[in-house]
């Protein structure tokens, strides 16, 4: 029997692409990752805590208010905040999980770039997609996590886009509603997503050389409509949540010209010559009156000129630059953005539209390069490449980000002043921190927070505190309203000789602006507690600051530290302190103040002794537990030596500690012959503290009996 002959199938192109396209994508994923590796265990970043799921979200209701309680999250972006408490249910406060995601969306969109690119049937897809996950440029939103909304939204801000292309070449309904759902989904993860539709109308633009109103723009009035939508309520959402308002915000509509046509081209500068990038670049100061700022939006209008006559022959070029623009409207400066606070622009706010210029860009180098494409694009990539992994050096952590800022922009004041918010968490870093505050103040001497900031760390240094109460009346009368500052003046006032009252009255104005600051509750119980009669006053203040944060150990140690100034409710205030010790076992404050109270109950010396002891142990250096371990010993007999001894040790440990010298006095006037050292204690006491009277007049006595 004759074989039967079977003819063969042709062989498929697609096997080979798709290995190709494999290859392609392993290597700008590795390349990406090595770029971005100096970040990758960086830390959290400036304003990272508001992004990374709060404790307080973290739970079902918390999910439910990412979406349902606008304000719960710093900007009401669900999508992108529902991500980031989808990863913290993953791997929690792990930074590198972060990161890692990040670079996978960034290669996400490199990806989508190239499939755009294809789409499109421009040559250079695949070094457009190298250049876009590789360029310098890009660092900000792929280094810092906050800018996850930037690389979400950029996958399905692209995502949408390309299945549009699809549609408006099938027409099917189903691929329409696909792309509409992918745009919402970019929309919720970051509104400057919204100019996608009038992205896609010049794209259509530049295909076919004009516009059909039913094919091409009737299906985008929806997306339009949406899109507008969700810019204006991010706008509100910026001036009411954020406060994008005021003074540094008071542009006229010639400022906001001026500021956009100046800003458009020194993001195409970067782009394309990605040279001295920074966290915060220099907030150039806008002046209609000044001829040589209308260069810039001149030049602008001469060059869409110049392409709109180009476009009678070649329409892509004013195809790019229209969309360049477009997608940057945005950030451009007619509308609020907070971070125009401090810097004009931003790179990550180019990070979409640095697709307009780095695809056709791409597509003209492939074409001219011809056979020497590969080389080209190689050395292209690989320079991209090491300038991405120095710029990445810069977000390795929240210092070294500032200090790199400083070094390219060194009058920008706010890395001064958060560099001097990270010095002051550090005890040893005082100085280095009233250092940034004032180097803060030189650029910007209206900043109320860092007058109040630098007031308190003058007041850790000795003599700091009469300069530091002017920092905080500067403070006070550039923010009137803000009922920080009144609190944080009124604590100081409180350790002021004589200022009592006044302390009283800023604190006072402090729980008027804002009765749900704990901090000004507290400061204001401890004002009212020293005050003859206002007891009951300070007992409410206490309770409330209390009742708005009951998981506070500082505030039960107030509320505790109230109590014990009147013998009726020291029991009341053992209990507080007891309560504080529960919550933070080992509390050197409320195991002090504990003590305090028990040796001024009856019967209870020895606990408080006992106590006190304990507190040693654990802080051996600790002259205020010394110096009330000696007044608890002093109230038993037989323990003169010891007390001494306490006393000594509490001034070698901090020589101004005027009760210690006080107390140190009475003890040594009752041994024959130490009345010179009582005198001379008397006298260390009297220059801490001049208006004592108790000290003055036990001074008087002390001399006269040396008489």
């Amino acid at each position: 029997m004759p074989r039967r002959v079977t003819k063969s199938a042709p062989l498929s192109v697609a096997a080979p692409r798709r290995w190709n396209d494999a290859v392609g994508f392993a290597v700008i994923l590795g390349l990406t990752f090595l770029a971005d590796l100096p970040a990758l265990n960086g830390t959290l970043l400036w304003d990272d805590e508001s992004h990374v799921t709060r404790p307080d979200l973290q739970s079902l209701h918390g999910l439910w208010r990412i979406w349902f309680d606008v304000g719960a999250t710093q900007q009401y972006y669900p999508l992108l905040h529902s991500a980031f408490w989808i990863e913290h249910r993953i791997w929690g406060d792990w930074m590198p999980g972060y990161h890692a995601i990040n670079i996978l969306l960034h290669v996400g969109c490199a990806w989508l770039v190239v499939l755009l690119a294809r789409r499109l049937a421009l040559p250079g897809a695949w070094l457009a997609g190298a250049v876009f996950a590789l360029h310098p440029a890009g660092v900000e939103a792929v280094a810092w996590i906050s800018e996850q909304k930037s690389t979400l939204s950029g996958i399905f801000c692209l995502a949408a886009a390309l299945v549009y292309f699809d549609f408006d070449q099938s027409r099917r309904r189903s691929r329409y509603l696909i792309a509409l759902a992918l745009f919402l989904c970019a929309l919720m993860s970051k509104s400057v997503t919204a100019t996608l539709p009038a992205a896609l109308l010049v794209v259509f633009w530049w295909q076919r050389g004009r516009l059909d109103w039913k094919r091409d723009v009737v299906p985008l009035v929806p997306w339009i409509g949406l899109g507008t939508s969700a810019g204006l309520f991010t706008a509100w959402v910026e001036r009411h949540f954020i406060h994008a308002e005021g003074a540094d915000f008071a542009l006229t509509l010639l400022d906001r010209t001026l500021l956009a046509g100046h800003v458009v081209w020194l993001y195409l500068a970067h782009l394309l010559w990605p040279a001295n990038l920074m966290f915060f670049y220099p907030r150039f100061a806008i002046d209609a009156r000044d001829p040589l700022q209308y260069f810039w939006p001149a030049a602008a209008l001469m060059a869409l000129a110049g392409l709109a006559w180009l476009a009678r022959t070649r329409r892509g070029p004013l195809a790019a630059a229209l969309l360049f623009a477009g997608i940057l409207f945005p950030a451009l400066g007619f509308l609020n953005v907070y971070p125009f606070i401090y810097s004009w622009m931003a790179d990550h706010f180019a990070y979409l539209a640095s697709v307009a210029v780095i695809v056709p860009l791409c597509a003209l180098i492939t074409r001219v390069s011809r056979g020497y494409a590969v080389p080209v694009s190689a050395a292209l990539v690989t320079i991209l490449c090491l300038l991405t992994w120095r710029q990445s050096h810069d977000y390795t952590d929240i210092e070294t980000l500032w200090r790199a800022t400083l070094g390219r922009n060194p009058s920008a004041w706010m890395p001064h002043y958060n560099l001097g918010v990270i010095y002051a968490a550090s005890p040893s870093r005082t100085n280095e921190a009233i250092a940034e505050y004032r180097a803060a103040l030189q650029y910007k001497p209206d900043l109320a927070n860092a007058h109040a900031n630098l007031a308190s760390e003058l007041e850790k240094l000795p003599g700091g505190l009469p300069e530091a109460l002017r920092e905080h009346e500067a403070a006070v009368r550039l923010e009137p309203d803000l009922a920080e500052v009144h609190s944080n003046y009124g604590l100081a006032l409180l350790h002021t000789p004589d200022r009592l009252q006044d302390a009283v009255a800023q604190l006072e104005t402090a729980v008027r602006l804002d009765p749900r600051s704990v901090a000004a509750q507290n400061n204001l119980a401890m004002a009212l507690a020293r005050i003859p009669g206002r007891l009951d006053e300070a007992i409410n203040h206490a309770r409330v600051a209390v009742g708005l944060a009951p998981a506070s150990a500082e505030t039960h140690n107030t509320l505790g530290a109230v109590y014990v100034t009147s013998p009726e409710h020291a029991a009341e205030g053992i209990v507080e302190f007891q309560t504080v010790l529960r919550l933070q076992p080992g509390n050197r404050d409320a195991g002090n103040n504990l003590a305090y109270a028990l040796a001024g109950l009856p019967g209870r010396l020895p606990e408080a002794i006992a106590e006190y002891q304990t507190l040693l142990r654990a802080w051996p250096d600790d002259a205020e537990v010394h110096s009330g371990l000696a007044l608890a010993l002093s109230r038993q007999p037989g323990n003169r030596d010891a007390v001494i001894r306490e006393y000594e040790t509490a001034l070698r440990l901090k020589p101004d500690l005027m009760e210690a010298h006080y107390n140190l006095a009475i003890a040594l006037s009752f041994i024959p012959g130490r009345m010179p050292d009582a005198v001379a204690h008397l006298e260390a006491a009297q220059r801490l503290d001049p208006n004592s009277q108790p000290v003055a007049q036990m001074l008087a006595r002390a001399r006269a009996m040396l008489r």
